[in-house]
């Protein structure tokens, strides 16, 4: 080996020791998360977070579910990619892990994204973010929790044991990307069978068809979505921001007319990279991207 490949490999040691470690999951419950089948990492939702220093915060805080069927999770291009794009913006970001069918069944899923957004609320002052500044994003199924937990929230447990339940589990908005909306007849199959099992009781997949639950109180919302999406049909998005509109909650939609499912943010694609953008100004527009006060 010559002088030159062993100074080479020294130097490439060196700089990967130098690398500081990219963020760690953290236990939505430390003390093991009720109705656990057991204690591996399927077993554990946590939540990773990607916070913007206090100097360069917003004080705006997202929460970002991946899409997967409810199956399984696509942590990096509808996770951390997603969370660090937020963080440039200066908005702090947190991945869930959320537990997946057949094995876990709503309402499971719900739990641990209402457990998600009221830990993060209940830590806002140490993630340095502002507690009525906590949105949810999600995609595919991950939108499908995401649009769950915008119309099916709670004030907190004042008497609870544990303080994080005493807090809100409402988001104060949503961002719905190529989601899953309805388990009617443009239902993603694949997601209703992991979430609800096979035959569901009709009631609840009625409950559980987000376009039907939207009320007044439903949180400002953003959809993007595809024509050309045969995985989740875009009639789900088009459903939803009816509802909302029909509501009178505030949303903004982007369609565009091609497109395949599953497209992240999209930096290899021409026209739909430039969805992050319109987000970005939905963001800015509410104010979301103004500094803290």
């Amino acid at each position: 080996m010559t002088r030159g490949i062993v100074l080479s490999l020294i130097l490439a040691g060196a700089l990967c020791a130098q690398t500081p470690a990219g963020p760690k999951p953290e236990p939505l419950w430390p003390g093991g998360a009720p109705g656990a089948l057991g204690s591996a990492d399927e077993d554990i939702p946590t939540l990773t977070p990607y916070v913007v220093p206090a100097a360069r915060s917003t004080g705006s805080a997202v929460i970002v579910a991946p899409g997967g069927g409810y199956l399984h999770l696509s942590m990096e291009k509808e996770g951390s990619d997603v969370a660090r794009w937020l963080n440039s913006l200066g908005v702090t970001a947190f991945v869930l892990q959320y537990r997946l069918g057949p094995k876990y069944h709503h309402p499971i899923e719900l739990g641990d994204a209402q457990r998600a957004i009221r830990t993060v609320r209940s830590k806002a002052a140490e993630y340095h973010v502002m507690p009525d500044r906590i949105g949810m994003m999600g995609f595919s199924a991950g939108g499908h929790l995401t649009s769950t937990a915008g119309t099916h929230f709670d004030a907190g447990d004042a008497h609870a044991a544990d303080p994080i339940d005493r807090t809100g589990s409402r988001p104060d908005f949503l961002v719905l990307c190529y989601a899953v909306i309805s388990f009617g007849p443009f239902a993603h199959n694949g997601s209703k069978r992991a979430l609800l099992g096979d035959n569901p009781d009709p009631k609840l997949v009625e409950l559980l068809s987000n376009e039907l639950q939207v009320t007044a109180q439903t949180p400002p919302t953003f959809l993007f979505a595809t024509t050309d999406d045969h995985t989740v049909p875009v009639e789900n998005s088009v459903m939803f921001y009816m509802a909302l509109r029909k509501a009178g909650v505030p949303a903004e939609m982007h369609l565009y007319e091609h497109g395949p499912h599953g497209v992240g943010l999209a930096p290899t694609d021409e026209a739909l990279s430039s969805w992050p953008a319109r987000l970005a100004d939905w963001l800015r527009v509410r104010g979301l991207l103004n500094g803290a006060k």
